[in-house]
């Protein structure tokens, strides 16, 4: 674990009970998944990491372009997947022919692991890496350090 990993994973609890709001990204008022990681880089840089555009929630499944896996990539420090962390960026695919389109934060790694989350209907929580959610993992992500 990192300690920029720690921070990540502490800021993004920090978030647990904020409401569900598409392209929200205020901790206690409302956020996304992509809101969620807004506020933690806020929190982790002092600033956004990008403009983002607005975006509808079918995000860019109609033309079938990874945007949220290439802004990660952008801003992120790639891992193997099997590399998970505290702090980890995780990347899902919802469905096998769709774009990734979910993420969340890496809480616990070791004994029963999780991940922070912004769902829509149940808000900001901290849910079980189960193996529905594990098989829907593609990409792992690291916070730079010292930025």
């Amino acid at each position: 674990m990192t300690i920029m990993g720690e921070r990540a994973a502490n800021e993004a609890r920090r978030w647990i009970g904020t409401p569900y709001r598409h392209q929200g990204s205020v901790r206690g008022a409302g956020a996304d998944c992509l809101g969620l990681l807004r506020g933690v880089w806020r929190s982790l840089y002092g600033r956004e990491p990008e403009e983002v555009p607005p975006y509808t929630p079918d995000w860019s499944e109609p033309q079938g372009e990874e945007i949220l896996w290439r802004a990660a990539g952008r801003h992120l420090i790639a891992k193997p997947l099997e590399e998970a962390a505290e702090g980890d960026v995780i990347l899902f695919r919802m469905r096998d022919d769709t774009v990734a389109k979910h993420l969340g934060v890496q809480g616990r790694v070791e004994e029963a692991p999780s991940f922070i989350h912004a769902y829509s209907g149940r808000g900001v929580v901290e849910s079980s890496l189960s193996q529905p959610w594990a098989r829907r993992i593609v990409a792992r992500f690291a916070f730079p350090e010292g930025i």
